[in-house]
C-alpha cells in the first residue's frame, strides 16, 4: 500500500460490503440497503444507473466536491448490486488483476461479443 490513506479506504470499502451483505436478510423495511435489496435487481439496477449518471453531470461541472459525493453514491450502489447478483468485490478486483499490465485497447479488443 502506498499509503495509510489508501489502506484506510480499502477497508473502509471492505467493511462497507460486510455491512450491505449483513441487511441482505433482513427485511427491506429494516433500513435502505434492504428495501434496494429486496427489489433486485431492478432497483439496485435503477438505482446505480441514477447515481452514474449524477457522477458524470458532476465530472462535467467540474465540481470537485460534487464528484466525490457522487462518486460515493456509486460505489456504494456498485456494490449494493454486487451483492445483489452474488458478486463478490473479491470476484471484480480478479478481473481487474487479470487486466493489470494489459493495455485498456487489447483488453476489450479480446472480449468475445
Amino acid at each position: 500500500m502506498k499509503n495509510s490513506a489508501e489502506a484506510k479506504a480499502l477497508e473502509i470499502l471492505v467493511r462497507l460490503t460486510e455491512v450491505i451483505r449483513d441487511r441482505a436478510g433482513t427485511g427491506a423495511d429494516s433500513s435502505y440497503t434492504s428495501k434496494l435489496l429486496a427489489g433486485a435487481p431492478h432497483l439496485p439496477a435503477k438505482k446505480l444507473a441514477e447515481e452514474a449518471v449524477e457522477l458524470a453531470l458532476a465530472a462535467v461541472s467540474g465540481d470537485s466536491k460534487s464528484i466525490t459525493l457522487e462518486a460515493a453514491d456509486v460505489v456504494y450502489h456498485l456494490l449494493v448490486l454486487l451483492q445483489a447478483a452474488g458478486v463478490s468485490l473479491g470476484d471484480v478486483c480478479a478481473v481487474l488483476a487479470a487486466r493489470e499490465g494489459v493495455s485498456g485497447l487489447a483488453e476489450k479488443a479480446s472480449r468475445t461479443k
